[in-house]
């Protein structure tokens, strides 16, 4: 069994177990209020591969933290993440009916739900990292808190990457420049909440300084990896097996390394970057033998 094909096993294996915990995060409400519920439940359970919530797992499982005691900061990570998805589909956004080859949120619900629904995922993430059982120390959960807020924000975090993919095409500048603008958007746009994840997982398991900050190099290299290679499936991708409508890109005029460079340029920096990410968690060993797999496989998967 190769690298990708054992990593993707134990990908799913993830995902099902942590799916089986999202119900008892969801006390629907009695009353007619409940739809927003459906809603966020209806995005949060619609597949996905988990990523964000896995790494949280086997990066606090370097230093002997368990699931149960890692699942809430991988949950309320996955309910952000979902936030922005359910935002990023909307009409004034990327315009999208299909999500992991469901009817995106705004097509199953109405838009002014979706957007209630991204914001009731997004105020429940703090939530859930609020709560004792998230980190017995509350000094713990105040920085695990503060990191998140700094990772999903606006001013070097998910939303301000959001923001600068919608006015990326408006730059006029040399190519080199280009580079470094779209570097800074994949960092943050796709990057932030896997360094987050990757953080969170550390501040856990209790690391030292040497070893945050390897993991966070780590983090950093496979999140621009992971977004070169979302934009490549863009062009090249089964949109059956992508399950979201193709081509987005290309239609919007958005500054990638594919546009820039083209698709063999962009594979190859994706490649070099998963390598340098494997050589940064090398001293863990084989403790760190599903994070140097995972590497590998955000580039040589097919969705």
């Amino acid at each position: 069994m190769t690298e990708t094909n054992n990593i993707k096993d134990i990908l799913k294996q993830y995902a099902a177990r942590f799916n089986r915990e999202i119900d008892r995060f969801f006390p629907f409400p009695a009353g007619d209020e409940k739809r927003v519920s459906e809603a966020m439940h209806y995005s949060l359970t619609r597949g996905g591969k988990r990523l964000r919530p896995f790494l949280v797992y086997e990066t606090a499982g370097l230093f002997g933290v368990g699931f149960e005691t890692s699942l809430n900061t991988a949950m309320a990570l996955e309910m952000l993440h979902t936030y922005s998805l359910i935002h990023d589909d909307l009409p004034a956004m990327d315009n999208d009916d299909l999500r992991r080859g469901f009817p995106t949120c705004h097509k199953q619900f109405d838009e002014a739900t979706a957007i209630i629904a991204g914001d009731g995922l997004l105020t429940y993430a703090f939530e859930i990292m609020s709560r004792p059982s998230t980190a017995a120390d509350p000094a713990v959960r105040c920085y695990l808190i503060e990191m998140l807020a700094n990772a999903a924000g606006a001013f070097n975090g998910m939303v301000a990457g959001q923001m600068l993919d919608l006015i990326g095409a408006a730059y006029t500048m040399d190519r080199d420049d280009k580079e470094e603008i779209i570097r800074h958007i994949e960092e943050m746009k796709t990057g932030r909440l896997l360094r987050y994840a990757v953080e969170a997982g550390a501040v856990l398991g209790g690391a030292d300084e040497k070893e945050l900050q390897a993991l966070i190099s780590y983090a950093r290299r496979i999140g621009i990896a992971f977004q070169i290679t979302d934009d490549i499936l863009d062009l090249t991708g089964d949109e059956r097996t992508m399950g979201k409508t193709l081509h987005k890109d290309e239609q919007q005029n958005k500054m990638t390394f594919v546009s820039l460079y083209g698709l063999d340029t962009a594979r190859k920096i994706a490649e070099e970057l998963t390598a340098a990410a494997r050589e940064d968690i090398a001293f863990f060993g084989n403790r760190a033998q599903n994070l140097q797999n995972l590497a590998a496989y955000i580039v040589d998967r097919n969705h």
